[in-house]
């Protein structure tokens, strides 16, 4: 047996994710697909949510050969853990594969043992090993995963908009000539909404893939224990060739002050493939008769949808608006040879990495096309950061400066934080609409 990163013991002369490792006597290992059942059980424990019923069924559509790990105590399952593969979209339209993490609980009489350092350990080495260039999740809390070297590198937000005082959307705004809104069924969406989201997710950095599951669960074929799912309503828009641009889900809250409609509209789902689809879907969702209050659970932070409406003022900041997807980079080179950059020049940052993935020295040096080739140099640096702040900074997510004002980003050489902040810039902020 040799002695991993944590103390712990590791079977020698096996790949990552087939190894048993072995912490204060507890296993660490992947699951057997007959062992859904008992994992299923220990997530819902770990979630401290009633069991209302297995999921089962469904986990087993996840489920990967190495991909659910489990912490194992006496023959319990007291800890669980999954991760998939998925394309994820940086600045410039291109994509990487990212690990991403879900499904992580450890269970109450367990926590501060170290499972959860064993299950990311074998994780993130295993996804290293297959080439995934960033690891990312969505972290339930903010202390956690930066130890791991995970940064925020994406906001959740929304807006609460009063249409009484919103007064519709400003006249003069894109339209599409011949355009049209459709109302769809389930099952269409399941049929047109792949295709549409996969043509919209590359040109939104952060955005990452949807599978088949999750289409089905999405749209009610799958139905999850547990979490109720009710038949939301769906809108597409079509150009004037029928081909579908853009897409809102919402459910509609129907209240009633007596006689009066009072009636909320949330929206869960909006993306569109130009302005003129955009301006469209709102003009309709801002015009569902016996609707009062439109609730925008999360869009880009930097969606001008306020400015649409004929009173910005009308539309007042979602109470959930936080840090939404972490991301961790696991390979320098891959990650920053794949995305764009805003403005020609040259940086060096000495990144510190407790698990050696990101650590050392990378020059990024961007052209006047804005492509960048990141190396490693032995140039003196300009900026200092660790593996967790490098992870913020990768999709643009954050600026360096305000970065260097918190203390997180240390500059080594005076103005560089400011011009690293021009080298990184994006036209569009990142954003995830899914969490996962």
């Amino acid at each position: 047996m040799g002695i991993d990163a944590h103390g712990g013991t590791r079977d020698p002369g096996s790949r990552p994710e087939e190894q048993t490792d072995t912490i204060g006597g507890i296993e660490i290992r992947s699951i057997a697909e007959d062992e859904i059942e008992p994992w299923d059980r220990a997530l819902v424990v770990g979630f401290l949510r009633p069991h209302i019923g297995s999921a089962a069924d469904y986990r087993r559509r996840q489920w990967q050969p190495g991909r659910m790990l489990t912490a194992v105590d006496a023959g319990r399952f007291v800890a669980t853990y999954r991760s998939f593969d998925t394309e994820l979209t940086v600045p410039g339209g291109a994509v990487v594969t990212a690990n991403a993490l879900t499904a992580v609980t450890v269970t109450a009489t367990h926590r501060r043992r170290g499972l959860l350092s064993g299950m990311m350990a074998r994780d993130l080495a295993a996804a290293r090993e297959r080439g995934a260039a960033v690891a990312i999740l969505i972290a339930a809390e903010y202390n956690i995963y930066g130890r791991f070297g995970f940064g925020p590198a994406t906001r959740g937000h929304g807006w609460n908009i009063d249409l009484q005082r919103a007064g519709g959307l400003r006249a003069g705004l894109p339209t599409v000539p011949g355009g049209r809104i459709d109302l769809v069924t389930m099952a269409e969406l399941r049929k047109l909404g792949p295709e549409l989201h996969d043509r919209w997710r590359l040109t939104q950095p952060g955005a990452i893939a949807r599978d088949e599951v999750m289409w089905k669960r999405y749209t009610g074929e799958i139905e999850v224990p547990g979490f109720d799912w009710k038949e939301p309503f769906a809108a597409v828009h079509r150009d004037a060739e029928g081909t579908a641009t853009g897409l809102a889900v919402y459910k509609i809250d129907d209240a009633w002050d007596g006689s009066y409609p009072n009636c909320t509209l949330t929206v869960l789902d909006l993306f569109a493939l130009d302005r003129g689809a955009g301006a469209e879907l709102w003009r309709y969702l801002v015009s569902v008769d016996w609707v009062r209050k439109v609730v925008v659970e999360n869009i880009g932070p930097d969606d001008p949808l306020p400015l649409l409406l004929n009173d910005p003022r009308a539309a007042t900041p979602y109470a959930d608006n936080a840090d939404f997807m972490w991301l961790r980079v696991l390979d320098v080179e891959a990650a920053f040879n794949a995305r764009t950059y805003g403005a020609p020049g040259r940086v060096v940052l000495e990144v510190e990495d407790r698990d050696g993935y990101a650590a050392g020295r990378w020059a990024i040096d961007v052209g006047a096309d804005g492509t960048g080739r990141c190396s490693r140099t032995a140039d003196e640096a300009d900026l200092a950061m660790d593996a967790s702040v490098l992870g913020s900074l990768y999709l643009s997510g954050e600026t360096v400066p305000r970065l260097a004002a918190a203390g997180l980003v240390t500059e080594l050489r005076p103005r560089a934080a400011a011009d690293a902040d021009l080298l990184l810039r994006t036209p569009l902020l990142a954003w995830n609409l899914d969490g996962f």
